[in-house]
């Protein structure tokens, strides 16, 4: 089956990506605004026969999803065997119960509105909380791909002697498994509350570690509230610059600006959001996860 891969506005790159590596084309269209604010779709490519990939990252959702919708039912109306989303940035995974009366799950409807116009889901790392698997939402064939080798091996190539830091006792399963990939040691920041306001941090082993270069991985970085403070306990504990890791370069306001200015060497993202942090790539097993999911459908 012949594919081809559409990139929603912002997408261009990723898709291009894919699209060598799939040895597949990428399809062109017009997506605009009518003066009345209304979306137009055009698909100027064939799509008869093929199985179309689209590409759209789903973070700022809500402005996205018509426009999806729109060009996910116009490739069907002109023939296409299938359309495939893929959303390595997955929104609406948060409100996945009932906090407060007279709210609703979100999340299930988001996955119901999805699967309703693709006929699969490829993403990458979604909030999972509450949510055992992403089959529990979506009523599609769904695949779901883990960065943490990727991060893993960016660490291997590209920094001297890292030491992986957890912010918390939470972050411990998932900074572990990036450090032992990446052949390094991590630990994990300590909390010592002294009393209802007075809490000290602590980095186990400090004296080992003086020479290291921190690495501070986290999944999404939205507010960056929590790498920021794990900064400024670094700094105390006499630290060199740390190198802040994200899969998710959400970066809410000035987030981005404030990580920068908190005294960190670099930051890096995996380009599961279009951002000037991106240094993983993650086309490659996008690609081949994507080619798999073809074949369930």
């Amino acid at each position: 089956m012949k594919t081809i891969l559409f990139s929603l506005p912002g997408n261009e790159e990723l898709t291009e990506l894919m699209a060598t590596k799939m040895n597949a084309e990428v399809g062109k269209t017009t997506l605009r605004k009518f003066p009345d604010g209304e979306s137009y779709t055009r698909i100027l490519s064939d799509v008869k026969d093929k199985c179309v990939v689209l590409v759209c990252t789903l973070h700022d959702p809500d402005e996205k999803l018509l426009p999806l919708y729109f060009l996910s039912h116009t490739a069907k109306s002109l023939g296409a065997m299938c359309t495939c989303l893929v959303a390595p940035y997955l929104a609406y995974m948060r409100q996945d119960k009932i906090f407060n009366e007279g709210e609703g799950v979100t999340s299930t409807y988001f996955g119901k509105l999805i699967s309703g116009f693709a006929d699969s889901i490829t993403t990458v790392d979604p909030h999972l909380h509450r949510i055992h698997s992403l089959g529990e939402v979506y009523q599609i064939p769904n695949k779901v791909i883990h960065a943490a080798d990727d991060i893993s091996k960016w660490i291997k190539e590209n920094i001297k002697n890292p030491v992986l830091i957890g912010p918390d006792s939470e972050s411990e399963q998932w900074v572990s498994e990036v450090a032992k990939n990446a052949g390094a040691p991590f630990t994990v920041l300590q909390k010592v509350r002294h009393g209802d306001r007075d809490v000290e941090v602590s980095v186990p082993d400090v004296e080992k570690y003086k020479n290291a270069t921190p690495i501070l991985v986290d999944d999404i970085i939205s507010t960056a509230r929590t790498m920021i403070e794990t900064v400024q306990h670094l700094k105390k504990a006499g630290m060199k610059p740390p190198i802040c890791v994200g899969i998710h370069a959400v970066f809410s306001g000035n987030a981005y600006r404030d990580l920068l200015d908190s005294g960190v060497e670099k930051i890096v993202t995996c380009n599961t959001i279009p951002h000037p942090s991106n240094g993983i790539d993650l086309s490659d097993i996008l690609a081949k996860e994507v080619k798999k999911l073809m074949h369930h459908i």
